[in-house]
């Protein structure tokens, strides 16, 4: 799935970052059908939207769950409420934070970047694709 896929370098050639990688990965391991406007969205919240506070992977995540599980509005039911905590709480019992400034402190490197931290995004996010989309 995601996980897969960007374990496997994809996003690289590209220059993504983290939150691109999510969401442009998602796409394709998904196929949610996301048109290049929509995908553009991400660009802004890599690095914790540029002054590190929510990891970008996460917030790419979060694109994909309102995506995939919101028919209109969020204001629809508990739905997106729902996972979007699941997520944050299954991200932070694994990574020990949800922040970008001490994503990067603990797990980005000179050569692997935060490709650490975008894969434990996209193996939570995996999960949940998984048991609510049965994919």
């Amino acid at each position: 799935m995601l996980k897969d896929l960007i374990g496997q370098g994809f996003g690289i050639d590209r220059d993504f970052n983290c939150a691109e990688k999510i969401l442009y990965g998602a796409n394709e391991a998904y196929g949610l059908g996301l048109e290049k406007g929509a995908l553009k969205m991400a660009a802004g919240f890599g690095g914790g939207m540029a002054v590190g506070s929510v990891c970008g992977a996460l917030t790419g995540a979060l694109m994909v769950l309102g995506n995939s599980f919101v028919a209109d509005k969020a204001h629809e039911g508990t739905k997106i409420k729902d996972l979007t905590k699941e997520l944050f709480e299954e991200y932070k019992k694994e990574m020990g934070s949800i922040y970008c400034g001490p994503l990067k402190s603990k797990y980005r490197t000179e050569t692997e970047k935060c490709n650490y931290v975008v894969l434990k995004a996209a193996e939570v996010l995996d999960g949940i694709m998984k048991r609510e989309r049965k994919i």
